[in-house]
């Protein structure tokens, strides 16, 4: 009875209890590993490479619609030119043909039909120009109105993969918000020195604080020599309650 007794009124020694400065430490060290790994899935969530693939294809498709559209912009210019180009060419036939009714001299009229010759040739030339851009014109309107038909598929798998990346981050945010309320609170229960220590070696090792388990550094994985372990146990014996691991330069939690 007696032994159960002492027991009972023996202080609690366990360094990583929350009530000593290992045990806050650790639990600050907790609360940031488990943001930055929310983090972390946040950026790398599979709503997101969807929402990333479904916009990569509505891009591609939006592309490949002002592409078409160009073109037919193009032929129209071609169409219209070679029509405009055909007047001028006839208008100028026109000309050739009054004046050979006035032309006596046989040099002066050969010349006249050697000229009205080419002018045919370029009106045939206009003529294949136009009616080759007319068929291209129609082929791609033709694939243009195929291709319109897709529109409304490719955006609404747009708007999903966007509600449902929207539904996952706010899931996080919620996590996130709530452990920074937890980081802040904890914060305050050490001062600017330790803070400052803790946030430099996180910043360099991304874990700060790590246990000792039995001669492990949990944070680096290397065994620590005896006498390293008595070095950690006496500075950890001192004002701070912790340690600095020789190996990594982690705050060691004995």
């Amino acid at each position: 009875m007696r032994a159960m007794t002492d027991a009972a009124d023996e202080p609690d020694t366990d360094e990583t209890h929350p009530s000593t400065a290992g045990g806050r430490l650790l639990e600050l060290q907790r609360i940031d590993t488990e943001a930055d790994q929310l983090t972390h899935r946040r950026e790398r969530l599979p709503e997101r490479e969807h929402l990333s693939i479904a916009s990569e294809s509505l891009t591609e498709w939006e592309r490949l619609r002002s592409s078409m559209r160009a073109r037919m912009d193009e032929l129209t210019s071609v169409i219209e030119q070679a029509e405009s180009d055909a007047a001028e060419v006839a208008a100028h036939k026109v000309r050739l043909e009054a004046q050979m009714k006035t032309v006596i001299a046989p040099r002066e009229a050969e010349a006249l039909m050697h000229e009205i010759g080419t002018l045919d040739e370029q009106t045939d030339a206009l003529d294949t120009r136009e009616l080759e851009a007319l068929e291209e014109q129609s082929e791609i309107d033709d694939r243009l109105t195929e291709h319109l038909r897709s529109e409304s598929t490719l955006r609404d798998d747009v708007g999903a993969a966007d509600e449902a990346l929207q539904r996952a981050t706010s899931e996080i945010d919620a996590e996130l918000a709530e452990l920074a309320a937890q980081r802040v609170e904890r914060r305050t229960e050490f001062d600017e020195s330790m803070l400052a220590r803790y946030d430099r070696v996180r910043a360099s090792s991304g874990v700060a604080v790590a246990q000792l388990v039995g001669h492990r550094c949990e944070g680096c994985h290397l065994d620590l020599s005896a006498a390293e372990v008595d070095d950690v146990k006496d500075e950890a014996a001192g004002a701070t309650g912790v340690a600095e691991c020789p190996n990594c330069g982690r705050i060691l939690v004995v």
